[in-house]
């Protein structure tokens, strides 16, 4: 029973170890003059550059600014996605309509619209959204498209059988079957967000994170620069983490996911 709980524990810390040995390495770095503390300054002149802007109190205010404004256009994005997903996987007239047409306008880079975004919406808030939610839509569509599309036919036929109307067969077979398909848009879409929102922010604004590292690349602030970085992959890892809970909690009943 100990071994179990001394290997869990190593298997918590495992992923740590790399991170801890790339800021030891980096520090020590820093520390000996070998890395140029102006161009990439040490772990701890970064933790010192958080601790100031938190006394300031625009620090979290920035955080809290880019964070909402991320969730928004993800929402919006990962919802419309969702839905034409369902639409084009569950109706083959509306696939024949559709699919042929959002496949196309998926191949291009959606950060290559920012001049014609810049043009429709200015450089407020809804450019931002905007952006991030074309760039959530797209993964979350593919991946319930073809989740729904590899559904067990074997068991959709033997819902048919037992005639489970249409509402309980959608319920019951094909979105538990879709389901691992879909979390892994969730998943992928929401690294594609916070990789849009940090091209996004760039545009001209006087808030979040973005703003905070444009504003010190002016005034060489490197470690505020780092920090703004260091923000962002944090705020990913956490939003990972948020949908790796998802996927353990509504795949409970998944085989790849009991020994978990």
């Amino acid at each position: 029973m100990s071994g179990r709980v001394q290997k869990r524990h190593w298997d918590g810390l495992l992923p740590l170890v790399i991170p801890v040995v790339i800021l030891v390495v980096w520090q020590v770095l820093g520390d000996a003059g070998i890395l140029s503390t102006r161009i990439l300054p040490t772990p701890l002149g970064v933790v010192q550059a958080g601790i100031q802007l938190s006394q300031q109190g625009v620090l979290w205010q920035y955080i809290g600014t880019s964070t909402e404004r991320a969730f928004i256009g993800f929402f919006i994005g990962g919802s419309i996605g969702f839905l034409l997903g369902l639409l084009n996987g569950l109706y083959r007239t509306s696939e024949k309509l559709i699919d042929s047409s959002i496949q196309m306008i998926r191949t291009i880079p959606h950060l290559a619209l920012i001049p014609l975004v810049i043009v429709w919406f200015g450089v407020g808030e809804e450019a931002k959204v905007f952006l991030v939610a074309l760039g959530s839509l797209f993964p979350i569509y593919v991946n319930t498209f073809f989740g729904i599309k590899s559904v067990d036919a074997d068991l959709i036929e033997m819902a048919r059988v037992y005639r489970l109307s249409w509402w309980k067969m959608f319920w019951k077979v094909i979105l538990p079957g879709a389901l691992p398909s879909i979390l892994v848009g969730v998943r992928y879409g929401l690294g594609v967000m916070w990789i849009t929102l940090i091209v996004a922010e760039t545009i001209s604004e006087n808030s979040g994170i973005g703003y905070m590292t444009m504003n010190a690349e002016q005034f060489m602030q490197m470690n505020v620069v780092v920090l703004g970085i260091v923000i962002y992959a944090l705020l990913g890892k956490l939003s990972d983490w948020m949908a790796s809970m998802m996927e353990k909690r509504w795949l409970q009943w998944h085989p790849n996911y009991l020994s978990k």
